[in-house]
């Protein structure tokens, strides 16, 4: 059985491509066959990975979505063993209009998973800064989400509407979905606001917040223009320590 996770957060900015292309690098260096889909029109994910949009202007995750391919067919290997990707690019912009008159328009990337022949560890789904037809197609579809929480006071406002949006979802359309976990992102020690905020959910939302924060990290920063996950680019960086000691948490401790 396949652990589907979906790394959301309506507000831009956090970490959410970054921990989405680097948890799957991870977690897939521990030997487990891992599926990276790209659901953000601005492609971010498929870029940082290296994909070269070229190839798949006729094979992407738009096509996939409205029936032109299986989803089998827009999948691509990447630089790193075992971990397989569903890009995209700007065609996905317009999906939500496409789809305003399809009966239960919600539900086709789970559709198109259940469709699937081909055997996955982890699924892992990264979604669009909104909640809004993407990102509800990837909640339902999923099992668990991972919120990055950025360590300031601005990423903690829109935290509460997205539990919101979670129950909803869980209450209405799948009611498998579960928090996985919060994950502190862009970490500075040195930073006294970053150190409140990460008590303030802490305490607030307790064992539902990963022990492992990820570091504020220039080379972290820089992997996604050389189209590497950070384990490839840097393996020996505070960042590349944080995201293999996060997969580790996933892995060995049943987080997930």
């Amino acid at each position: 059985m396949n652990k589907i996770i979906c790394i959301a957060n309506q507000k831009g900015g956090v970490g959410k491509t970054t921990t989405a292309i680097n948890l799957a690098a991870s977690i897939a260096t521990a030997e487990k066959k891992t599926l990276l889909i790209d659901c953000d029109s601005q492609g971010n994910a498929s870029s940082g990975m290296g994909i070269d949009q070229d190839l798949i202007k006729e094979k992407n995750f738009y096509h996939a979505l409205i029936g032109d391919r299986t989803l089998k067919e827009v999948i691509v290997a990447t630089a790193v063993p075992n971990l397989d990707m569903v890009p995209c690019n700007r065609d996905l912009v317009g999906v939500e209009v496409e789809f305003v008159a399809i009966k239960d328009r919600e539900k086709q990337l789970r559709n198109l998973l259940q469709q699937l022949d081909i055997s996955y560890d982890f699924i892992i789904i990264d979604c669009p800064p909104s909640l809004g037809f993407l990102t509800v197609n990837a909640l339902v579809a999923s099992d668990f989400l991972i919120v990055p929480l950025q360590c300031e006071y601005f990423a903690m406002e829109g935290l509460g509407h997205l539990i919101n949006t979670l129950r909803l979802i869980k209450a209405k359309l799948n009611p498998s979905l579960t928090l996985g976990g919060i994950l502190l992102t862009m970490y500075d020690s040195r930073n006294l606001l970053s150190r409140r905020v990460s008590e303030d959910v802490r305490k607030y939302f307790g064992e539902k917040v990963f022990n492992i924060v990820i570091p504020r990290n220039v080379r972290l920063s820089e992997s996604p223009s050389h189209g590497l996950p950070i384990i490839l680019y840097d393996i020996k960086s505070r960042g590349a320590i944080a995201y293999m000691e996060l997969a580790q948490e996933i892995l060995s401790n049943g987080r997930l």
